[in-house]
């Protein structure tokens, strides 16, 4: 059976929750917590997103904190 990865499970959570504008990796965090879906830490999204983001598929906007859009 295949089992999505952390990226295809964050990335399902914030198209289902219809998200417009960037997010931080916190408010990532809690909407993934709100639809039961267990990612250990905003840190975890963090590093998630990081990857994806020298793929480019994830845009990082600078900010402190990091806002990322999926």
């Amino acid at each position: 059976m295949y089992q999505r990865t952390e990226y295809e499970r964050i990335r399902s959570v914030l198209d289902s929750a219809d998200v417009d504008g960037p997010l931080t990796a916190r408010e990532i965090a809690n909407l993934l917590e709100e639809h039961d879906v267990d990612i250990d830490s905003a840190h975890r999204v963090a590093t998630v997103l990081g990857r994806r983001a020298r793929r480019g598929e994830v845009e990082v906007i600078d900010e402190q904190p990091y806002r990322y859009r999926v």
